[in-house]
């Protein structure tokens, strides 16, 4: 479904900007970063003891998943 969507925007005028490329990525480090959340919750309602480690893994893990973004962010501007 979201192909057709992709190859009629790639064969208009302006075809794909930055800003698809910025909405694409910030949505894909949304999904990730609540998904680290979700599981580090789950996690520690399972083993209360590990927090100290589930806390930092999971910090680690948001700041990868927005680094993407970041990219996509530099990606978006330095192509204009």
């Amino acid at each position: 479904m979201i192909i057709p969507i992709l190859a009629e925007a790639a064969a208009a005028a302006g075809g794909i900007t930055g800003s698809f490329t910025l909405g694409m990525a910030g949505a894909g480090a949304g999904i990730g970063i609540g998904l680290v959340g979700a599981k580090a919750v789950e996690a520690v309602g399972r083993n209360p003891g590990a927090f100290g480690k589930v806390m930092t893994l999971a910090i680690i893990g948001m700041a990868l998943a927005e680094a993407i973004a970041i990219y996509a962010l530099i990606r978006a501007f330095a192509g204009q």
